[in-house]
């Protein structure tokens, strides 16, 4: 399963069933936290973390900014997820060591943050430096799977890392098998899909290729449910939002950089649920970029 950077004991296992172990992150479930509101998330992705980045250089200091953002708020929000491509490059030791130094005022704070990999991440690296996080027995192996459970929606966390620094992504027939599972077993609430990869469908063929391999086999299983309401994923460094077979589409911004300023920009996303749908609200790290603080209401598929 994807690691959960909380205190152990902090953490709300609701129970282990076939679909893999299940994390409740409902305020009723965390007496201890903070006042939590749980029906807000954050979304982050592609942190590209490096060991050797000035500490003021722009890449750490954007997600310093959002890390700052969270500790000051008066209300947690339910969870944090950060979307894959945690690391520079390949996914080096000292990259990871950075990063965890970067995210330890949320564990101080008690914020319930995961975390899932991307394509310039290394399993091993990343288990090497938070090795109380690999998860004894994974309900698929080699993979980072996991239900985050919020009042309104059950986030599926997937793994989508194929290999490192290979820019397409996989899901692979053992972790769709799980997910499938997984869907049925949880499926009286919305279920919203988070991975790093973008899909190869669902608007230009041709956005970006570097996406999933196994996109349709994908959707085979999240078209067929009708609780599935929306896919979240990063890895292109932009913002955009499609709909495919009725199921949203939703890229992210990358906090780290982008790879053309004039049409894109970092930052993050919040999302607000609701038991019809979501609000997403854009932030950039330019408090006076346009795109901040802009506002897009998803209503759910039927």
């Amino acid at each position: 399963m994807p690691v959960h950077l909380v205190q152990h004991s902090r953490r709300q296992f609701l129970k282990t069933v076939g679909a893999g172990i299940v994390v409740c992150s409902s305020p009723s479930f965390a007496n201890a936290r903070p006042a939590v509101d749980g029906d807000l998330v954050y979304l982050l992705n592609d942190t590209h973390i490096g060991e050797k980045q000035p500490s003021d250089s722009p890449v750490p200091s954007h997600l310093r900014q959002v890390v700052t953002e969270l500790v000051d708020r008066k209300t947690q929000p339910s969870c944090v997820l950060i979307n894959g491509d945690l690391a520079l490059k390949d996914g080096q030791p000292g990259d990871y060591q950075h990063f965890a130094k970067l995210l330890r005022p949320l564990h101080e704070a008690q914020i319930e943050t995961h975390l899932t990999l991307g394509n310039h991440d290394n399993r091993e690296a990343f288990y090497s430096i938070l090795e109380d996080e690999r998860p004894a027995d994974p309900p698929v192996e080699s993979r980072h799977i996991s239900v985050v459970q919020t009042p309104k929606a059950n986030f599926f966390l997937l793994d989508s890392l194929k290999e490192t620094m290979i820019t397409q992504g996989a899901i692979g027939g053992d972790q769709l098998s799980w997910l499938a599972q997984a869907l049925d077993a949880h499926a009286t609430k919305p279920a919203l899909i988070v991975a790093h990869h973008n899909p190869r469908l669902g608007g230009d063929p041709l956005h970006f290729p570097g996406g999933l391999i196994d996109s349709q086999p994908l959707w085979n299983i999240l078209s067929a449910r009708s609780h599935v309401k929306a896919y979240i994923h990063g890895h292109i460094h932009d913002r955009s939002i499609f709909k495919h077979q009725g199921i949203h589409i939703l890229n992210t911004p990358a906090t780290s950089y982008v790879g053309n300023p004039a049409t894109s920009t970092t930052g993050w996303t919040t999302a607000r649920l609701s038991n019809e749908g979501v609000t997403l609200t854009t932030h950039t790290t330019d408090p006076q970029h346009s795109w901040n603080g802009e506002t897009k209401i998803l209503q759910w598929r039927g």
